[in-house]
C-alpha cells in the first residue's frame, strides 16, 4: 500500500526539492499541497500532479500517513501542533523553531499524541558525510582533536531576513546543520560556544546577521570552529557548501558534502551553476522519512536532535551579544 503524504507550505526553499523527491518514490502517493498563496499552491499542485488544498485543515483531513512542514521558521510550532492530531508522522524543516520554548512545545504535543517527529537535516545523507560517519565509528582517525567547519551560502531574501519569521539570519540558518552533524558523529553535545556575528557584512543595510564565526567545545573534548555566513554573491554557481576538516591522532579527514556535481555554464545570459549527480541529500532524507513510516521505527533525526541544535544557535547569539563564552547545560 502506498504511503500517503502531504506537504504543508511552500515557504522554504527545500519544498520544491522535497516534492520532486516524493514524486520519484514509487510507493509514495503525494495526496495534496497546501500554501496560503492560492496561485502558488495551484501552480505547484499542477506541476507535481497532485491536489491543491484550500486550507491546512483540508490537507490534514485527507487520511495522511505523513506530512512535511516547510513553512517559515516561526510557524513550525503552529503547523506541527495542527498536524500532530491528524497524522502519525511529521517531517519538519530546520531549525525546529525560533525559540527553545516553541521547540519543546512541539516535542510535548507529539509525545502526547503519539506522533513521530523528524527534523529535516538532509546533510546527514550526503554520501561523503555518511562515509565520514562510518570511518569515525570505526575509529579510523583515532582521538579527534578538532573540527574546522564552514557552511556558507547566499542570502535567500524573503522571510529569511525578517527576524520575526526566521528567528535570525545566517547564524541560525546554517549553524544547526553543522551542529547536528557533529552531535551525530560522536553522540555528544556542544558544551560551550563563543561567537562574533556580523550584520550587513555582505549586503548593505541588512538588519539581520549575515556572517558569524563560532568557536566551540564538545563534551568529548573536540574543539571546533564554524564559519557560517551568507557570503556567496547573487549568481554564484551554487547555494553554498558544507565542509568539515577533522584532525585526529591517526589521521586527517576532509569532508565536502556537496562535492558530487558537474560544473555547468549555460543559459542566456550565461551563468555557471552546479548540477549534482547521483542521489542528493534531499533524496536520502525523503527515503529515510518514508522508511520510518513503512517500518514503524523511531525517527533517525529526532525532535530532540532538532532542539539541541537550536539551543546551540541561540547560545551563539547570546555569546555575540554579551561578548562572553556561553556554557550550555544539557541536563
Amino acid at each position: 500500500m502506498a504511503v500517503r503524504m502531504g506537504l504543508c507550505s511552500l515557504d522554504h526553499l527545500h519544498a520544491m526539492s522535497y516534492l520532486a523527491c516524493l514524486t520519484e518514490v514509487l510507493d509514495i502517493d503525494l495526496v495534496g499541497i497546501w500554501d496560503e498563496d492560492k496561485e502558488l499552491r495551484e501552480a505547484t499542485a499542477q506541476r507535481f500532479g497532485t491536489q491543491a488544498c484550500a486550507s491546512l485543515q483540508d490537507l490534514l483531513d485527507r487520511d495522511l500517513d505523513g506530512v512535511i512542514v516547510c513553512s517559515a521558521n516561526a510557524r513550525h510550532r503552529e503547523h506541527v501542533e495542527a498536524a500532530a492530531s491528524h497524522t502519525p508522522h511529521i517531517l519538519c524543516e530546520k531549525p525546529i523553531a525560533t525559540s527553545a520554548a516553541d521547540g519543546q512545545a512541539m516535542l510535548d504535543i507529539c509525545r502526547e499524541t503519539g506522533t513521530k517527529l523528524q527534523i529535516a537535516f538532509p546533510v546527514r545523507f550526503a554520501p561523503a558525510v555518511a562515509e565520514a560517519k562510518r570511518m569515525l565509528d570505526a575509529n579510523r582517525l583515532g582521538r579527534v582533536y578538532s573540527a574546522a567547519c564552514t557552511n556558507q551560502g547566499f542570502n535567500p531574501g524573503r522571510w529569511f531576513v525578517d527576524r520575526e519569521q526566521s528567528g535570525g539570519g545566517a547564524v541560525i540558518d546554517h549553524t544547526v546543520h553543522v551542529v547536528d552533524l557533529l552531535r551525530w558523529f560522536w553522540d555528544t553535545e556542544v558544551v560551550e560556544v563563543y561567537a562574533e556575528i556580523g550584520y550587513s557584512f555582505f549586503r548593505p543595510n541588512l538588519v539581520i546577521d549575515d556572517a558569524g564565526l563560532l568557536s566551540f567545545r564538545l563534551a568529548n573534548g573536540v574543539y571546533g570552529t564554524l564559519d557560517t555566513s551568507w557570503s556567496r554573491p547573487e549568481g554564484h554557481h551554487s547555494w553554498g557548501n558544507v565542509i568539515l576538516e577533522l584532525v585526529g591522532s591517526e589521521g586527517v579527514l576532509s569532508v565536502d558534502a556537496f562535492r558530487p556535481h558537474l560544473d555547468v555554464t549555460a543559459g542566456t545570459p550565461r551563468r555557471s551553476h552546479w548540477l549534482p549527480w547521483g542521489r542528493t541529500p534531499d533524496h536520502g532524507l525523503i527515503d529515510d522519512f518514508a522508511d520510518m513510516i513503512r517500518t514503524g521505527r523511531e525517527p533517525s533525526i529526532s525532535g530532540h536532535d532538532g532542539l539541541q541544535a537550536l539551543r546551540v544557535a541561540l547560545a551563539t547569539y547570546e555569546s555575540a551579544q554579551t561578548g562572553q563564552p556561553v556554557a550550555l547545560d544539557h541536563g
